[in-house]
């Protein structure tokens, strides 16, 4: 076919809109430059469709002349592998600081060494024995006794209390972030949405960055409270299973399915699960303490009793200052049942509370260091993500002016076409113009 003699305004003008656009995204990424969740976009330059003319060449033969360049896609600079290792360092991350946050809380629940915890209370507590076995006789220091008893029967209540309100409170954040309303299935309800909007669009032979950058960022978002898995379905629309729940979050269907089921999930969820067991392994032990501890003042007074209850949260003093024996033959003056009972200081009762305070303090402080390894290892991930898909205002300035020289290259070559035309079209056959 004949080629127009005004193909290369065409050809010009391709490069003009196709820098022009390059422009457009490039100034889209500096406006989004700092806007959580954006992923760089460029441009993808294609050379145009070839136009076949026939003749074109010196043998007779067709021949392929360019067209010039066209905007094939506006693509988004994004490394999956990097989300993955992303996804997965934040849900190390979320279960490191929910742990550590919770066990925290649990230490000062303990507030140990003080002089206001257990520990404090039992030392109180034989202190007011020894005093009695030195004056077996005085009603005033069995009163002491009492009310010391009854004071470290509170502790043991109080902190058991403590101890279960913590547990409470995991269980209620767990059920808030699982629930209907919850953060999890709100998420999911989103993703739901995006899956359309994202399916419809590519289905329009569109490019719905924005909308996968909405979606990538939920995803990260739900990594940090269980783990993700993605899958393609096709068309742009993904299903997501989150945690160890028996169906999709969001499955093939593009239908969205309560977490139920959940024993393992990973993460802040996975990390609230496992500390309602571990605070319910430390009252455990406390009632443990607080067993060891009635039977062994009982066993020292010849049987008597003088706690009731079988739990640290059930302990209470059953005793009173006029039925507290101190000896068991009945001379005046008598005081072996009260130094037995003194010597029970640095026991069983207060080796076992001693032992629990320590394995709690060991527990915090290796959840600790788990919520900072987790943060740094996530702050690298996301440092190493950001590298393929942050936005450098550098890198996009030098392609600002890369692209507005290509535009004044295209605009200049339009020119000259139009002077040739303007030769050929006004001057063609004017002799001596």
């Amino acid at each position: 076919m004949p080629i127009s003699s005004f193909m290369g305004l065409e050809t010009s003008l391709r490069g003009l809109l196709a820098q022009q656009r390059a422009l457009d995204v490039t100034t889209h990424n500096i406006a989004n430059a700092d806007r959580a969740g954006y992923t760089r976009q460029t441009a993808v330059l294609a050379a145009a469709p070839a136009l076949s003319v026939a003749g074109a060449l010196q043998n007779g033969a067709t021949g392929q002349l360019g067209q010039g360049v066209d905007v094939q896609a506006y693509q988004r600079l994004r490394d999956a592998f990097a989300d993955l290792q992303y996804r997965a360092a934040n849900m190390t991350s979320g279960d490191g600081s929910a742990r550590a946050n919770a066990l925290d809380q649990v230490d000062d629940a303990f507030g140990e060494p003080s002089d206001t915890g257990l520990n404090a209370a039992l030392s109180s507590f034989f202190d007011s024995w020894d005093a009695l076995a030195a004056n077996p006789e005085s009603s005033a220091a069995k009163q002491v006794v009492v009310g010391t008893a009854t004071t470290l029967a509170s502790a043991f209540n109080a902190l058991d209390g403590r101890l279960a309100a913590l547990a409470g409170n995991a269980s209620q954040e767990y059920a808030d972030l699982t629930g209907p309303t919850g953060a999890v299935m709100s998420s999911a309800t989103e993703l739901q949405q995006l899956n359309v909007a994202i399916r419809d669009a590519v289905q329009g032979g569109g490019s719905p960055n924005d909308l996968l950058d909405r979606r990538d960022q939920i995803l990260d978002n739900l990594s940090a409270l269980g783990q993700v898995s993605v899958t393609d379905v096709g068309n742009g629309m993904i299903s997501v299973q989150f945690g160890d729940a028996a169906s999709p979050l969001v499955d093939a269907n593009n239908a969205v399915n309560p977490p139920a089921g959940m024993t393992a999930p990973g993460g802040r969820l996975g990390a609230l699960l496992s500390v309602q067991t571990t605070i319910a392994g430390y009252r455990t032990s406390l009632d443990q303490v607080a067993t060891q501890l009635s039977n062994g003042v009982s066993a020292a007074l010849g049987g008597a009793t003088f706690f009731s209850g079988a739990t640290a949260g059930t302990l209470a003093v059953t005793a009173t200052a006029a039925t507290l024996p101190t000896t068991a033959t009945g001379a005046t003056g008598g005081n072996e049942l009260a130094r037995a009972v003194a010597a029970l200081r640095g026991g069983a009762a207060q080796s076992a509370y001693a032992d629990l305070v320590h394995t709690m303090g060991a527990d915090t402080a290796t959840a600790d260091r788990a919520a900072q390894t987790g943060k740094a290892l996530v702050d690298a991930a996301d440092a190493r993500r950001q590298s393929t898909n942050g936005v450098s205002l550098d890198e996009e300035m030098t392609n600002m002016v890369r692209f507005q020289r290509g535009y004044q290259a295209s605009a200049r070559a339009m020119s000259t076409m139009d002077e040739m035309l303007d030769v050929l079209i006004n001057r063609t056959g004017k002799v001596g113009l």
